[in-house]
């Protein structure tokens, strides 16, 4: 992908426009230009596994401030596929303080949840193309000890199969099911990077060929996120840089649709003391701490722009005031100093 010659799984066709889609999801999905070509449309997209923490708060106010500085629209998402994470009132909760803070999105509100029939019929046209293939590699069978914690490994292809083998077998072994993942061809990954690392991965040797359904049947996160960016028209993401890696998969599942990819700025998280990065289940702190305080919403805004240099400290004003402050290129100018 990203400029490959090579042919995809099975001797499938090449991945792209060619790939035979539906009327209906040629309808559906934008298929054009959705980066420097198209106007401006970011996305927040949270998943409600529990209040937000104070880091999940900052790039809600970052992805904000890039699509109203662009003078574009900010569209809300909300990533709840995999409902045995999912926790009671945490979407409330994460369209509360978005509201507080006066994080207003445009559009109606869009839940993952609600849309598995579009992500089915995507998933169903790549297999009938020949762009997917069973797994049945657990996890354990996967695991590198040798890889740094949390890191997932590279997929080595084991379950991968050449255009001379058997035809794959879909159905269950041993009572389970398999995963099923898109064949990547060999070569590059490219997108487009505002602010991180440069977007450039090799296919075989540091993306792998990515899951997209669990052996569980859930639908993986980069089928869904790749599906939605084209479905929503989205043309920039603003995200946190610990899904920078996350960015090569999702990019060769929308070459694989003949998509286009929008471009990326992946921004610099927010750390304890100590270098680590807050998580939900470290119990990082989110408004609920400082409302107890008494902050009120500017002084909270405040905080956030000042942890990133956006503006001097103590300072207190709205979201509004904020974006007047800026221009795109002292917001670049400010993330890039603070991601070293």
């Amino acid at each position: 992908m990203g400029g490959s010659s090579g042919r995809l799984f099975s001797g499938a066709p090449m991945a792209g426009a060619s790939l035979p889609l539906p009327l209906h999801l040629r309808q559906r999905l934008s298929l054009g230009p959705t980066g420097s070509g198209a106007p401006y449309r970011g996305r927040y997209a949270p998943s409600p596994t529990g209040a937000l923490h104070r880091g999940n708060l900052r790039t809600a106010l970052l992805s904000w401030l890039d699509a109203r500085l662009h003078g574009g629209q900010w569209r809300l998402r909300i990533d709840d596929l995999d409902r045995p994470r999912n926790r009671p009132g945490a979407e409330a909760s994460i369209l509360a303080d978005l509201d507080w803070l006066g994080l207003g999105w445009d559009g109606p509100l869009v839940r993952q949840s609600e849309r598995r029939g579009l992500y089915g019929s995507v998933l169903s046209t790549l297999r009938r193309a020949g762009l997917l293939y069973p797994c049945r590699c657990s996890r354990r069978m996967l695991a590198d000890p040798s890889a740094p914690h949390g890191e997932t490994p590279v997929y080595p292809g084991t379950c991968r199969q050449g255009p001379d083998q058997p035809t794959p077998h879909w159905g269950p072994e041993d009572r389970r099911l398999p995963s099923w993942r898109l064949a990547l061809p060999d070569g590059t990954i490219h997108w487009h990077e505002r602010l991180a690392a440069p977007g450039v991965r090799l296919a075989a040797p540091e993306v792998g060929d990515p899951a997209l359904r669990r052996a569980d049947g859930v639908l993986a996160y980069h089928l869904a996120t790749a599906v939605d960016e084209l479905d929503l028209g989205i043309s920039t993401v603003v995200r946190g840089e610990d899904l920078w890696a996350s960015t090569a998969p999702q990019v060769a599942v929308m070459e694989a649709l003949g998509g286009t990819a929008p471009r990326y700025a992946h921004v610099p998280l927010w750390r304890s003391t100590a270098g680590e990065r807050l998580a939900k289940r470290s119990g990082a702190e989110g408004l609920a701490a400082w409302r107890s305080q008494g902050l009120e919403a500017p002084q909270v805004i405040g905080l956030l722009a000042a942890s990133l240099a956006l503006v001097p400290a103590g300072a207190e004003l709205t979201a509004e005031e904020l974006a007047r402050e800026l221009s795109v290129a002292s917001f670049d100018r400010a993330l890039r100093q603070a991601g070293g």
